[in-house]
């Protein structure tokens, strides 16, 4: 400014950030619209460039939600969701009791997720437990910095993966078998959905249908009734109950005589007791379930993002958590 008295100086102005062209008031209704709007919108309704308001919003989220504040958190869900197409993974940590973001990072190994438990420092001691599917890079490092933790492997993974190493692999062996049968053979192969999902989902006609072919198959209805009492080791009251749930289930699938599931009864051995844990914490990764779908509408909105630092911020930003 030009001053008559002290000639032309500098004069520092509280409300406007150094080298701004926006006014404080123009920055705040933008932040505004940016919570409802992809940057694109913004951008033809206000007529500014996209990376200027790709920057104040990334500004705004840096505030928020930049710094890593875990507070007393006790329990802790982990999952991995898919950044990229060409199994580009990134890995999403919550607060289990707070529904809370606390954590985004790329890669889905140790050494991706090591950097949160390093943040986490002398808070590792108070974690109770620990939810995930049946990743052995996440066991092994909520192992080594949480030791007192239990893990709970989460029944939707491990009844997805019964469904695809038991179910789907005797369903088309049975489909083989029956390859001279050509009516018989067409119900087998049609009959995935009605396997995979649950009977209380299936309509009447639907439940016929399954009712009729799990009487005419013997290895289908086999795997079919071990689905169900896979399920039910989740739902023990109590350790103990769990446990002998799991000894029958575990006695009978070595019985079957039927390959792919002894195979896979073998291979859950090692998981027993994370899954036993399930009596005690009631917790599974549905929560982050719902965290990947809301995550796919932010990617949409935004027909993906080339800043991965931007885009984790927008999602702690869509679950800031709740009060206990």
């Amino acid at each position: 400014m030009d001053c008559l008295t002290c000639g032309r100086v500098t004069e520092h102005i509280s409300w406007l950030a150094p080298a701004s062209r926006l006014t404080r008031r123009l920055c705040t209704w933008i932040e505004s619209l940016l919570q409802l709007l992809p940057i694109s919108h913004v951008s033809r309704l206000t007529g500014l460039h996209w990376h200027t308001l790709k920057t104040l919003d990334k500004r705004r989220l840096q505030a928020a939600f930049g710094t890593f504040e875990p507070g007393d958190v006790r329990r802790l869900v982990m999952d991995e969701f898919a950044l990229h197409k060409g199994h580009r993974y990134a890995t999403v940590i919550m607060d289990a009791e707070r529904t809370r973001v606390l954590w985004v990072g790329l890669g889905n190994s140790r050494k991706a997720i090591r950097p949160f438990f390093e943040q986490l420092g002398e808070r590792c001691q108070q974690i109770e437990a620990v939810a995930m599917d049946m990743n052995t890079a996440f066991d092994l490092e909520v192992k080594q910095h949480c030791p007192q933790a239990e893990v709970v492997y989460d029944l939707f993974h491990v009844v997805a993966r019964y469904g695809r190493d038991v179910i789907d692999r005797i369903r088309v062996d049975q489909a083989n078998a029956l390859r001279h049968d050509k009516p018989a053979r067409q119900v087998v192969k049609q009959s995935r959905w009605l396997l995979l999902r649950n009977r209380e989902n299936l309509k009447e006609d639907h439940a016929v249908r399954l009712q009729e072919l799990l009487a005419a198959n013997q290895p289908l209805a086999t795997v079919y009734v071990l689905k169900d009492a896979l399920k039910e080791v989740w739902y023990a009251p109590s350790v103990r109950e769990g446990w002998r749930r799991w000894r029958a289930w575990l006695r009978h699938a070595r019985e079957s005589g039927l390959a792919p599931l002894q195979r896979f009864a073998r291979n859950l051995q090692r998981y027993a007791r994370g899954i036993l844990a399930s009596a005690r914490f009631h917790m599974h990764t549905s929560l982050l379930e719902g965290v990947n779908n809301r995550i796919k509408v932010i990617k949409r909105m935004a027909y993906g993002f080339r800043d991965s630092d931007y885009f984790f911020l927008k999602i702690k930003a869509a679950f800031p958590g709740k009060m206990r």
